[in-house]
């Protein structure tokens, strides 16, 4: 069962139920606690449910009954499913494996991507994004490295001497970043600074994977975040455009369209 369908059964115990325990919904679906616990968060950010402690309750406000009591379907209550952002990350995080070090770049995608990747056991996470780095603390069985550094406040990640000099030595499987831009001529882009840190993190990684909507892609930011003979993957949505696309195929790129 993926994780999307996960998390719309929890919606049936918890709509069906009334309330459901952490321990119940692990039991029968035969995944952690954590993970559960972990959706349940989630599926509470997004107005879906009440949590408690050890458990969670449907709520009373919700808005998924109709003037006939009758509830809208799963794909209408839980629109995360059309956000291309949660198709990316599922397939970025089937590249993981276990015993697998990996790099978090800071930036709204790859937090989700460590929510993907909170189930998961023998990994170990090497990142400057705080967000992120909230997520996976939840699971003893993640080996978590958090670079020291300067707090960015509008990314919530650190940056600066210190959290590059954490890198050094680090050799990781893969590195996942972000992106404000991207195109075929000019790499990765953005309109923030603290970008620096990217590079060093890239030089540490045996494979680079940007992991990005098609929105970003032709956008040009001021800053160069990594040129494109330094990545190695993109996955994206498939509403990308075949002119960039093509540029990245004739450069050799890996591509993933989900």
């Amino acid at each position: 069962m993926n994780t999307f369908d996960r998390r719309n059964y929890i919606m049936d115990l918890v709509n069906t139920k009334g309330s459901v325990l952490v321990s119940e919904i692990s039991s029968e679906m035969g995944v952690s606690e954590v993970t559960i616990r972990a959706d349940l968060r989630l599926l509470e950010e997004r107005g879906l449910l009440t949590r408690f402690h050890g458990g969670a309750a449907k709520r009373k406000d919700t808005g998924f009954e109709t003037a006939g009591n009758k509830e809208l379907n799963l794909s209408d209550r839980y629109n995360v499913a059309a956000d291309p952002k949660r198709r990316i990350v599922a397939a970025a995080a089937n590249l993981v494996r276990e015993g697998d070090t990996i790099i978090l770049d800071s930036g709204s995608t790859t937090k989700l991507l460590a929510e993907e990747l909170l189930g998961r056991t023998n990994i170990t996470v090497i990142t400057n994004n705080l967000a992120a780095a909230y997520v996976l603390s939840e699971n003893k069985d993640i080996t978590l490295v958090v670079c020291g550094g300067t707090l960015r406040h509008k990314t919530v990640s650190l940056h600066g001497a210190l959290a590059e000099y954490a890198l050094r030595d680090v050799t990781a499987n893969i590195m996942f970043i972000g992106a404000d831009g991207l195109d075929g001529q000019n790499g990765i882009t953005t309109f923030n600074e603290g970008y620096a840190i990217s590079s060093v993190m890239a030089s540490a990684a045996n494979q680079v994977v940007v992991v990005t909507d098609s929105s970003k892609f032709s956008r040009k930011g001021f800053n160069s975040v990594l040129p494109i003979d330094q990545i190695d993957m993109i996955i994206t949505d498939s509403d990308a455009p075949d002119t960039q696309l093509e540029i990245f195929r004739k450069n050799g790129m890996k591509l993933l369209l989900v």
